[in-house]
């Protein structure tokens, strides 16, 4: 699902050009038009060959940056040995919580691109980002201000995610209609340990991770796209309901400083209720949307953020991150 949103989103980039589509052996050597699902492409698009991945894509074809949907346990080796030569982005856990790996969210920790420069340590000419797990994303762009502005002393959240983002096959249609799966394997430790990282500080040589506590409970919900939380924090401060808004709402980052193309005029929209089919779209699919925003006790509050899984979520962040790379001169 996320290789192939992949492919649609980069045919249509203003800065990047599709130069190859890679995939597993079992299907390398196939038209890619034989093995699409649910997206229109053209016709140049549909009848590239699917190549196999691996490091010998870099001596037959001119790629100066690698977009990875790999699955875990396939990527670890194959991303850092194309970041070797050539800059990656990617989608995949693998490295996300390697020390010297950025995991990147450029409107949330544009500083922490700098691990790049440690990477080159190693002797790469190239360089591997990440971004971090979908909800994780959802969740860290709203806490971001109130962080900021506010201190955070806890989190609580529980998610209610797309179908989506499990893929084409993920979830049977028997299992999600008429129910919810208060379940998803490794998503909960994903969402308590990537914010840490996220939102730590980076002091030149490696990430200093935030000390504040998450806790989550993920649940997999018969919506399309977009995923909804449900977040319960405390502050060390004790902001007013309309101060704790306006953080939300007036929040930016370097991507609109530079105004990349894949950045949203606005990261965070304001709603009353944030609604996946209502509001999963706004930015491109690159905002995410809070509302339902309650003061429950001093320093207490609890809100509702929303966005799109395969956009916000996944394959626009990448993109988002490898504008960010190219506007830094990493590729």
């Amino acid at each position: 699902m996320v290789g192939q949103r992949f492919v649609k989103m980069l045919s249509e980039d203003r800065w990047f050009d599709v130069e190859c589509i890679a995939a597993s052996k079992r299907t390398a050597g196939t038209r890619y038009g034989d093995n699409a699902l649910g997206f229109e492409y053209s016709d140049e698009i549909l009848d590239m060959t699917i190549e196999e991945t691996s490091r010998a894509l870099l001596d037959n074809y001119d790629i100066d940056i690698a977009f990875s949907a790999l699955p875990a346990d396939v990527a670890g080796t194959v991303e850092a040995q194309l970041a070797e030569e050539i800059a990656v982005a990617t989608n995949s856990a693998a490295h996300r919580m390697d020390e010297d790996v950025p995991l990147l969210i450029p409107e949330v920790n544009p500083d922490h691109l700098a691990l790049i420069d440690v990477q080159r340590q190693k002797g790469w000419k190239g360089s591997l980002v990440t971004n971090p797990n979908c909800s994780t994303i959802v969740m860290v762009l709203s806490l971001k201000p109130l962080l900021d502005a506010f201190g955070i002393r806890d989190v609580k959240v529980a998610t209610m995610q797309a179908v989506s983002g499990a893929g084409f096959t993920g979830v049977s249609s028997m299992d999600i209609l008429d129910n919810v799966i208060p379940y998803i394997g490794k998503e909960e430790s994903k969402m308590e340990t990537e914010p840490m990282k996220l939102l730590g500080t980076f002091d030149g040589n490696k990430i200093n991770y935030a000390e504040f506590g998450v806790s989550a409970l993920c649940t997999r919900v018969p919506v399309i796209d977009g995923h909804t939380e449900s977040i319960f924090i405390e502050l060390e401060q004790d902001p007013s309901v309309e101060e704790f808004t306006e953080a939300l709402r007036t929040f930016s980052g370097l991507p609109q400083e530079l105004n990349l193309p894949s950045a949203p005029k606005r990261p965070i929209e304001i709603r009353d209720v944030p609604l996946p089919r209502m509001h999963r779209d706004l930015g491109n699919g690159m905002s995410v949307t809070a509302g339902r925003i309650e003061k429950v006790a001093p320093h207490k509050f609890k809100y509702v953020v929303m966005g799109h899984n395969t956009i916000r979520g996944a394959v626009g962040a990448s993109i988002l991150n490898a504008e960010l790379l190219a506007e830094k001169k990493y590729v």
